[in-house]
């Protein structure tokens, strides 16, 4: 079933952020895939390589055993195929609202972007 696929991609991601798991982001971005920000009026672009040294480096929610505070606010189908999902998940102080835009690429669900924002600092 489709959602149930598409539900096995976002929790794999949501697993990937938590556990600062480089390998479950290879698993669920796809390699062309870009991630997007606007910080204080300057737009920020990041190639997944370079998102993935950032996740590789810093310490995991896990290792400081934080409780996963994380939310699927919406799925967007735009067809069988494709869809956005806007999530809202806290990584130590920071909580952010992520819009993941997923493609069927063969059998898998894959990231082709994410457009995030810092909602808030706790």
């Amino acid at each position: 079933m489709k959602e149930t696929e598409l539900l096995t991609a976002i929790n794999t991601y949501l697993d990937a952020i938590y556990h600062c798991d480089v390998e479950l982001l290879d698993q669920v971005f796809h390699k062309s895939s870009s991630l997007f920000d606007v910080d204080e009026g300057s737009l920020l672009v990041d190639p997944i390589a370079n998102f993935r040294n950032d996740v590789a480096t810093r310490p995991s929610p896990a290792s400081k055993n934080q409780a996963r505070e994380e939310e699927i606010v919406l799925i967007d189908w735009l067809s069988k195929d494709c869809a956005t999902v806007k999530l809202r998940l806290r990584a130590h102080k920071n909580v952010f609202v992520d819009h993941l835009s997923f493609v069927k690429d063969g059998d898998r669900w894959c990231i082709v972007s994410k457009v995030w924002h810092l909602e808030r600092v706790i």
